[in-house]
C-alpha cells in the first residue's frame, strides 16, 4: 500500500508542522535507536532545535531541515552508543536483563474492521518489517524512511543526509533489496 505522500502540505504554524511530523518521526528515530525513551528524547531534541534556530525560515523549508537535525541526532546517538558499547565489552559491563524491550506495534492502534486472520497477517508483516527494518545499516534504514515514510525525492533525501544523489540511490536499492529478501514470505 503506497503511503500517503505530505510533503505538498502548507503549514499554517510551527505547532502544526511539529504536531503533524511528530508522530512519523518518533517511529523513524525509534526503529533506529531500538529504544522508545532514546527516541524521544531525540525527537523532542530535534524539534527545539528547529524551533530556536531555524523557526525563522520559510515553512516550506521546515521539513528538509528538521529531518537533517533529526538524521544528525539520530547519528550522534549511534556514535555513542557505539563508544558505550565498547567501554562495556572492555569492562565485561552487561545490559539489565530485566530491561524491557517495547513492543513498537503497541503503539499503533489496530483496525477493528480487519477479520481476526487478517489482523494476524498484519500483525506479523509489522512485526516482520519492524524486524527487517531495524537489521538494515543505518544510512539504508534512513533513506528507506525518508523516501518511503516521508515521500521525498532522491535530492531532498540527499540534501538531508549529507551526502550525494548516488549515494541514496545505492543505499535506496540496497534497502528494498533486503526487505524483500526478508519479506518475500509475506508476499
Amino acid at each position: 500500500m503506497p503511503m500517503e505522500r505530505d510533503f505538498d502540505k502548507q503549514y499554517f504554524s510551527m505547532d502544526h508542522f511539529l504536531a503533524d511530523i511528530e508522530g512519523r518521526a518518533f517511529r523513524m528515530a525509534q526503529i533506529a535507536t531500538g529504544n522508545r525513551d532514546d527516541a524521544l528524547e531525540i525527537v523532542q531534541d530535534t524539534m527545539m532545535k528547529l524551533v530556536q534556530k531555524y523557526s525563522h525560515h520559510q515553512a516550506t523549508e521546515w521539513k528538509a531541515l528538521f529531518y537533517s537535525i533529526l538524521n544528525s541526532r539520530i547519528l550522534d546517538w549511534h556514535r555513542r552508543q557505539s563508544v558505550r558499547n565498547r567501554f562495556r565489552s572492555w569492562l565485561s559491563w552487561s545490559d539489565d536483563e530485566d530491561e524491557v524491550v517495547e513492543d513498537t506495534l503497541a503503539q499503533h492502534p489496530i483496525d477493528t474492521n480487519h477479520e481476526p486472520d487478517i489482523k494476524l497477517q498484519d500483525t506479523q508483516f509489522m512485526t516482520g518489517l519492524n524486524t527487517a527494518l531495524s537489521a538494515l545499516p543505518l544510512r539504508q534504514q534512513q533513506v528507506f524512511l525518508l523516501r518511503v515514510w516521508e515521500g521525498l525525492d532522491i535530492n531532498e533525501t540527499a540534501h538531508i543526509m549529507q551526502c550525494s544523489t548516488s549515494s541514496v540511490k545505492t543505499h535506496y536499492a540496497r534497502a528494498l533489496e533486503k526487505l524483500r529478501e526478508k519479506l518475500e514470505d509475506y508476499q
